[in-house]
């Protein structure tokens, strides 16, 4: 993918608190060609955020950015997998593998296995992970989200109180410990795999679906076994460890004056 020829841009990353804007921050500074800034903003008493936000865009959720260049009018974009890909497009396509193979361009069937493996984690992250770790943490009880239903002990009449301890645990046995189990199990095997005997999910080299992966893996690491998945536990702390994450997780807490915690 050829380098963005656009002139300098300037970028405003609309923060919500404990939201999953941190990989955003990590992608913006992994970007070349732009000044960024990082404008936050604090939940509500009942977690949702506030109505500032509608203003900036009409769903009200975070993140958001802002892309104003001297040549065109401002662009917002919501939705962490388009915000991603429009920024890699004009900003990092250092972090998009090569999608052809020599001499295949614009085949079907002349993809890469890298860039395949790529467009498939920019939707399984928040499709089918995100989703699943969601579900989870708003069955725990004692899980980081505020927000946590605390279904298994919620304030009901004695008499109906298992049933609600009932549905918790169903809802456990029948459909998380199976899925996280299956898709543990899928990225133990994909990072095994890993094309040119890499230890990223598309290969040798960090892309932005490891960054958007990031987030669901670090917030829900707890839950990954290391003994059945020690693959996946050791590419969950190499993406905690790296050095672009830990700058960016500095950057969010000077923006927001509180520590981050990934959490949803």
């Amino acid at each position: 993918m050829a380098e963005s020829i656009s002139p300098k841009a300037k970028v405003t990353l609309y923060w919500l608190e404990q939201s999953r804007s941190q990989r955003i921050v990590w992608l913006l500074e992994e970007c070349k060609g732009i000044d960024y800034t990082i404008k936050t903003y604090k939940r509500g008493k009942d977690m949702l955020a506030p109505k500032e936000l509608k203003d900036i865009h009409p769903l009200g959720k975070s993140p958001v950015i802002k892309v104003e260049c001297p040549t065109s009018e401002p662009i917002v974009l919501a939705e962490s997998g388009a915000i991603v890909e429009y920024l890699c497009d004009h900003f990092a396509p250092h972090l998009v593998p090569k999608r052809y193979q020599d001499g295949k361009d614009g085949e079907v069937g002349g993809d890469t296995e890298q860039w395949l493996r790529y467009r498939f984690y920019m939707h399984y992250a928040e499709g089918s992970l995100m989703t699943m770790l969601i579900i989870a943490l708003i069955m725990d009880p004692f899980g980081p989200a505020k927000w946590s239903a605390e279904i298994k002990n919620a304030p009901v009449w004695f008499f109906i109180k298992p049933i609600t301890q009932g549905i918790a645990s169903r809802v456990e046995n029948m459909f998380l410990t199976k899925n996280f189990k299956t898709n543990f199990g899928f990225l133990e095997s994909q990072i095994q795999s890993s094309p040119d005997d890499g230890t990223y999910l598309c290969g040798k080299d960090i892309t932005a679906a490891d960054i958007l992966m990031s987030f669901p893996l670090i917030a829900g690491k707890g839950k990954i076994d290391r003994n059945a998945y020690p693959k996946l536990a050791e590419y969950t702390k190499m993406l905690e460890e790296n050095e672009v994450y830990q700058r960016s997780i500095k950057k969010a807490e000077e923006a927001s004056g509180e520590p981050y915690k990934a959490m949803l």
